[in-house]
């Protein structure tokens, strides 16, 4: 059996302070966000709280689908490399970036060179000067991890992303070559690739290059973040329905507009006749309250 942990979205709070020249871009907005909203609703030791619960349920893996920072402040990268270094080893902890990783023009390249380690495929000659390449791809016992991007920067206002043309070809390469290994694959997304995920300024501007993607090769899991929300739905893939599933922010206090705080679990294993998954989901459900168990589920996953 391999336990695999999901969770996304912690926007890593508090925020340095910004310099007026830094604020001089769409940040301005993301930072006035911040100190109305986000500061009240994501503070507290809501996150820490979420990490510690997961470490105990001693995962063999732990996939972070983006939005690690705020608004992609210099200090905001390099605290959060020091942050994924407490969370867990590189070799234990797969990373795809999100929006907010991507705030400004420039800030990706400088996520990747930072976070690289936690982006970096099995197969170390993918990494570009010092940066992650995406796609990803790390084999960890039964499971294929492959991390997609889509992360970039847009104008204000706008939380799309978009994965293009040769993402898409590498991933549907890779997705055949493990689909005739018979392993258990793994997708890792920020944007939800699912119609009607998100408002439309929020959408995967492609997302249907993802799905033919998957229909065309396959895969058994597909992971999400960015809605904040815990949504599970399924995608057509050649054997069948693949499941998509997607989590709240991990630093999400319980009793607001969006769910609290949670992650998920992944038991995997081989069945006769596929895959066996059963996929726990815990966290925060009321102001005040720990961590609980919010609901059971066993995944039909063909293979």
């Amino acid at each position: 059996m391999f336990r695999l942990a999901h969770f996304s979205d912690p926007h890593l709070g508090p925020l340095p302070d910004p310099s007026l020249w830094q604020l001089a871009s769409k940040r301005v907005l993301g930072f006035v966000n911040w100190r109305r909203n986000r500061l009240r609703a994501m503070g507290g030791d809501t996150l820490a709280r979420l990490l510690d619960d997961m470490e105990a349920a001693e995962p063999d893996h732990i996939a972070l689908t983006g939005d690690l920072v705020n608004i992609a402040l210099p200090a905001e990268i390099s605290a959060a490399r020091d942050w994924l270094t407490a969370v867990a080893a590189p070799d234990r902890l797969s990373v795809v970036p999100g929006n907010h990783d991507a705030y400004v023009p420039g800030a990706l390249r400088s996520a990747m060179q930072a976070w690289h380690a936690y982006m970096t495929g099995d197969d170390s000659a993918m990494t570009q000067h010092g940066a992650a390449h995406f796609p990803y791809l790390r084999r960890r016992g039964p499971v294929a991890i492959i991390g997609v991007s889509t992360a970039k920067a847009t104008a204000p206002g706008f939380a799309s992303g978009r994965v293009g043309v040769r993402q898409t070809r590498r991933l549907m390469q890779m997705l055949d070559m493990l689909g005739k290994e018979q392993v258990f694959r793994v997708v890792l997304i920020h944007h939800p690739p699912f119609k009607g995920a998100t408002s439309w300024y929020k959408r995967l501007e492609d997302a249907s290059r993802v799905r033919a993607a998957v229909k065309r090769s396959g895969a058994e899991l597909v992971l999400h973040g960015h809605t904040h929300l815990d949504s599970r739905t399924v995608i057509e893939g050649p054997n069948g329905p693949v499941p998509v599933i997607g989590v709240p922010s991990a630093s999400q206090g319980p009793g607001g507009r969006k769910p609290g705080a949670r992650y998920n679990l992944f038991d995997i294993a081989r069945g006769n006749a596929g895959w066996i998954c059963h996929m726990e989901e815990r966290g925060f459900v009321e102001a005040g309250g720990g961590i609980e168990v919010i609901d059971r589920l066993n995944l039909t996953i063909p293979g």
